[in-house]
């Protein structure tokens, strides 16, 4: 047996009889001893135990059976205890310990009703950071994190890393809800300055979660659920803010996973159908394209709003799948139509993190026939910001095989300008906000204004959005966009109907332009290569 354990014999009246000298260093406590026998005569002389001692230490001790009595066997395991407990990478508690000292507030409702929080930190946008600079510098920045948290503790709070990017506060005898609210208000804030790390100037936002205490839960894995849909609240409110769980919040969980599953089921049962906007081309005074929207009529739900199911493609994963179904139909839809109009197309940032994306659009192209020219690629600057360096060398392969590439919500972003210096869209397309406005309001018109000429200084089309009086056409047309979009040309069809739509149309243009003999240009978009 190692010399490095406290070993003794002792009686069977459970006196001491010849210990070693890590026993005496070890067990200078009766009490100790006194609990160590009480064990082993329960058990006819063999236990395997962990004893806390009053001065923190952790032993682990064992007896052994023997004719006149038992062998206690003992060894030191604080260093190897606090191990356990401590997350490595950032030097706070792990989940094992948070678990631990939760349930020692919930074994205490005295403590607990002086007043207690649980509050569970999320960071936005890690997962990106940490994929595109390098895990080094994630695992950096979350000590930065870290040592935040830790600076915006009381002294009686107790903080860990939960895992991955989300941490837990334990927050006791406190005056509640004000203290969680004001601690939550400073973990908002002060995790949303920007951390060099590394050299590299981060900014990243954090979401709060809060459970209080006493509460009907007395379960740590229930509370732990609790925070976080209250967490879910906050992130889905906006990224920097903090809520606190409500009763109502576990039903809105509930009926998000049946959305989920029921989108789910849409996908594999075809439930999705495309309806289709027209553009009107003011220049030649004709509808020239379509941009396909995504339609979803569930057989429970009736007709379901894109705002509500396609962020939640997202977060699930399916919006992949989705797409592709969406770029599919549209292609197929469109090769039949009479004409050259173009169709297009949504696609969003997760589509473009797929390495195969450019293979699955020719894929496409060949199986439906459609000219690629014909084919409108629409993406917002999340597209750009999201996929890193790739976004570029995509939308470069997609421009080399004809297809067409348009800048959608231009406006409502950050850093528009700089993508339209770095990258020849074919259109840019103005937000519908800046285009609803009336002709009093000075400041919407000049970004339309402003807009127009830069896409034709830069050889871009611009699309003014949501145009729904004869009014707004006047003014747009007179600001020197190129196409229009919106009610007031026509509510989006479906697909069965465009060829109506089009003859109809060419009868109002043949009636109204019969003066004029000019032949139209191709309603394809410029190439640029």
């Amino acid at each position: 047996m190692s010399m490095n354990r406290a070993v003794a014999i002792v009686g069977p009246d459970g006196k001491l009889l010849q210990p070693n000298l890590i026993f005496d260093k070890l067990f200078g406590d009766d009490e100790i001893l006194d609990r160590i026998n009480r064990d082993a005569y329960a058990n006819n002389g063999k236990t395997d135990c962990q004893i806390t001692l009053s001065d923190g230490r952790t032993l682990w001790v064992e007896t052994i059976p023997m004719d006149d009595g038992w062998l206690v066997s003992a060894y030191d395991m604080t260093e190897r205890s606090a191990k356990a407990h401590t997350d490595t990478l950032t030097k706070l508690g792990n989940r094992l310990m948070f678990h631990e000292h939760l349930t020692k507030l919930l074994d205490n409702p005295d403590r607990a009703a002086e007043g207690a929080a649980i509050l569970v930190i999320d960071l936005s946008r890690f997962k990106a950071i940490n994929e595109s600079l390098g895990r080094n510098i994630g695992s950096a920045l979350l000590g930065s994190v870290a040592g935040r948290i830790r600076s915006a503790l009381g002294s009686g709070d107790m903080v860990a890393r939960l895992g991955g990017d989300k941490f837990g506060v334990i927050q006791a005898g406190q005056l509640q809800p004000h203290s969680a609210a004001a601690l939550a208000d400073r973990l908002v804030d002060s995790i949303g300055r920007s951390h060099l790390v590394d050299g590299h100037l981060i900014d990243i936002t954090a979401s709060v979660g809060i459970v209080l205490l006493p509460t009907g839960a007395n379960d740590c894995e229930l509370l732990l659920n609790h925070a976080d849909l209250a967490l879910h609240r906050a992130k889905g409110d906006g990224h920097g803010t903090y809520r606190f769980f409500e009763k109502g919040m576990d039903e809105e969980i509930q009926s998000r996973r049946q959305l989920e599953s029921d989108l789910r089921r849409a996908l594999a049962l075809s439930e999705f159908s495309l309806v289709y906007q027209p553009q009107f081309n003011l220049r030649l005074n004709k509808v020239t394209g379509f941009e396909a929207l995504l339609r979803w009529q569930s057989p429970t739900r009736g007709a379901v709003s894109p705002l509500e199911f396609i962020p939640v493609a997202e977060d699930i994963g399916i919006i992949t799948s989705i797409g592709e179904w969406v770029l599919r139909a549209a292609c197929l839809e469109a090769a039949a139509w009479p004409g050259l109009h173009t169709v297009s197309v949504n696609v969003s940032a997760i589509q473009f993190k797929n390495p195969n994306f450019v293979e699955t659009v020719m894929s496409v192209l060949g199986e439906s026939g459609l000219d690629p020219r014909r084919l409108e690629l629409e993406i917002t600057e999340s597209v750009m910001l999201d996929a890193g360096g790739t976004a570029f060398a995509m939308l470069q392969s997609l421009r080399k095989i004809g297809v067409c590439v348009a800048l959608d919500d231009f406006g409502t972003g950050y850093s528009s300008m700089r993508y339209l210096q770095s990258f020849p869209f074919n259109r840019i397309k103005i937000d519908q906000s800046f285009v609803r406005g009336t002709s009093n309001e000075a400041v919407g018109r000049a970004i339309v204004r402003a807009v127009a000429s830069i896409g034709q200084s830069l050889g871009m089309a611009t699309v003014a959005e949501g145009v729904e009086t004869e009014e707004q056409m006047a003014r747009i047309a007179s600001d020197g966009c190129t196409d229009v979009q919106g009610y007031l040309i026509s509510r989006p069809m479906p697909p069965e109907q465009i060829g109506n739509f089009l003859l109809l149309q060419n009868d109002s243009i043949h009636r109204n332009t019969s003066e004029s003999h000019a032949s139209p240009e191709p309603p394809f978009c410029r190439p640029f290569f």
